[in-house]
């Protein structure tokens, strides 16, 4: 077992725990926060898997439980949604030394974090992610939001757990194309700004795409320790947290464009696809050089994920470029995307050229 310290100015510390077997202890660590009751909230095909795990931990620490399930998948990221989950946790009678606990993937986490922030103006939540891009990604760092037609995760509070729980063995359960999903944000990490741990993904570490647990486990620690740091530094992403957005933009871009529940792109396929995008646009742009792209190109593909447009469907440039000066790092109808250096060297670059990353596109197999 591992403990990473999430530390900031503006925030009170908390703890990220990576183990084994976690959540069979998970009451006696939740209860100092949870001080005697909790609701959980997970979705329907989790809280069958899971939840009455943790229900058991609960009640063996002395804490009252209830669950709220919502419907799995990226839909119940919404207004509607949302108000339901509100509305229950008021129907519990919920009060401010009470606690949201968040079982479940991304969305649940992102959600159940919302309406954390919300209720009588915030209270308390934990986290305890069942996918692996929930534990290396969305459960550190406070960020919650739901989507809105026009982007995902356009509304949200910045809004940080008290604790993280992330157990390895959970990540059994899943199936492949959510443990590949969760390797993007991992080989994202090491992509960003370590070039070391990038290279140990894409050898010995590539077990871990695989389901290894060992390497699972080094890989979950070693990428909550760099977003910790980086959060730590830049709560509300004014800096140096922009650039955890590797990928993202082209990404987020390609989802809205097929629909965020679409079945043929995971999340974190659209950010592998996004990080090759990256590279070759930074290569396009004298910055990178193309042997690097290259690599990435070849990593991200070994472990089943799409690194080329035309792997993901048909795309219209212009469309793409509307909706990337949508995202939230736009600013001023400027595009802003985070660029790459080299592997293990990313930064952001603000007025991205809209007729250069058009021709890009273009060049990408967009029409």
């Amino acid at each position: 077992m591992t403990t990473v310290s999430v530390s900031g100015g503006s925030f009170a510390a908390y703890d990220v725990v990576v183990g084994r077997g976690l959540l069979a202890g998970a009451g006696a660590q939740i209860a100092p926060i949870a001080r005697g009751r909790t609701v959980i909230v997970s979705d329907e095909t989790v809280a069958m898997i899971h939840g009455p795990a943790l229900q058991t931990s609960l009640a063996a620490a002395g804490v009252r439980s209830e669950i709220v399930a919502v419907p799995a998948g990226e839909a119940s990221k919404s207004f509607a949604e949302l108000e339901r989950l509100m509305d229950r946790l008021l129907a519990s009678g919920l009060d401010r030394k009470d606690v949201v606990v968040a079982l479940g993937g991304g969305v649940v986490g992102d959600l159940a974090g919302l309406a954390a922030a919300l209720y009588m103006r915030g209270i308390d939540f934990v986290q305890v992610p069942t996918t692996l891009l929930a534990q290396v990604d969305s459960s550190v760092g406070g960020k919650t939001a739901i989507d809105t037609p026009r982007g995902k995760n356009l509304v949200g509070a910045f809004h940080q757990p008290r604790l993280v729980l992330a157990d390895i063995d959970v990540l059994a359960t899943l199936p492949e194309v959510q443990l590949r999903s969760g390797w993007a944000e991992v080989l994202k990490h090491g992509l960003i700004c370590d070039a070391p741990f990038f290279d140990w993904l894409a050898g010995e570490g590539a077990d871990g795409v695989r389901g290894d647990p060992a390497a699972l486990e080094r890989a979950v620690v070693r990428s909550v320790e760099i977003k910790s740091a980086i959060v730590g530094e830049d709560e509300k992403e004014a800096g140096r947290r922009a650039l955890l957005n590797l990928g993202h933009t082209f990404g987020h871009a390609i989802e809205a464009e097929l629909g965020f529940e679409a079945a043929a792109l995971a999340h974190g396929e659209a950010v592998a696809l996004g990080c090759c995008m990256a590279f070759r646009f930074s290569v396009r742009q004298g910055l990178c050089a193309a042997a690097d792209a290259e690599r990435v190109e070849a990593v991200i593909a070994a472990a089943g994920l799409p690194s080329r447009l035309d792997q993901a469907g048909s795309f219209e440039a212009e469309r793409l470029i509307a909706l990337m000066a949508g995202d939230k790092k736009a600013e001023a109808g400027g595009i802003t995307l985070v660029l790459a250096r080299r592997i293990g060297d990313a930064f952001v670059q603000k007025s991205v050229d809209a007729g250069e990353l058009a021709a890009f596109l273009r060049d990408e197999g967009a029409v």
